[in-house]
């Protein structure tokens, strides 16, 4: 049987920053011979992050929200898959809002709050979270490394990567405010030399990771 690898882009462009580098995962995962299922949160029916009715805490739905709406195809998807792929920009120092509901709806169903015990998950899949940023790499590791915590407990094994100081628009000159606090050329200096190396990067990374 073929194995699957869920995709989601919590990102809201199509083909820009955070897709180009999940699209790059996704060519890899296939080339090994992975099923590809890519989720766009963005263009899902309504959904919200979780509403703490606890449904997931009784007995015969552990594991599982119970909530109904545009999110649960996703986390049926990845209840069944065999690998995670995770992109999301950096909004305001934290990833997107749409990243956040997903991660505590898939987070808080298998947390059971037993000592004993604390997670109900019996399916555990290696995840890549990928983060892009207009600020420098390093900025946010703190941040990362806290959501790397938590999926390897409740998801699995979790890998890491950046991407920062990326290239947020194709022609800063068309904006109507001055966006002094950027340098354009440099930026797009590090779109064309360096951003390229990273697509590479992702590419071979997600094709060794499932394997």
């Amino acid at each position: 049987m073929t194995k699957k690898i869920v995709v989601v882009n919590a990102g809201p462009r199509i083909n820009w920053n955070t897709d180009t580098l999940l699209q790059e995962a996704m060519a890899g995962v296939t080339e090994v011979g992975f099923e590809v299922q890519k989720y766009d949160l963005f263009r899902l029916e309504r959904y919200t992050g979780c509403i703490s009715c606890f449904g997931c805490k009784k007995e015969q739905f552990k594991g599982h929200c119970v909530y109904k709406d545009g999110l649960t195809p996703v986390l049926d998807a990845i209840r069944e898959a065999d690998g995670l792929i995770l992109g999301s920009p950096n909004y305001l120092g934290e990833l997107t809002s749409s990243f956040r509901a997903l991660y505590e709806r898939l987070i808080f169903q298998n947390l059971t709050y037993n000592l004993e015990n604390p997670c109900c998950n019996e399916h555990f899949i290696p995840v890549l979270l990928i983060m892009t940023s207009n600020a420098p790499d390093t900025s946010y590791l703190d941040l990362l490394q806290g959501y790397q915590a938590t999926l390897n407990r409740f998801v699995g094994p979790t890998e890491l990567f950046v991407s920062g100081n990326t290239l947020q628009l194709k022609d800063y000159s068309k904006t109507d405010w001055q966006w002094t606090m950027f340098n354009p050329e440099a930026k797009q200096v590090r779109h064309e030399t360096i951003f390229p190396e990273e697509r590479k990067q992702v590419h071979q990374l997600a094709k060794t990771l499932f394997v």
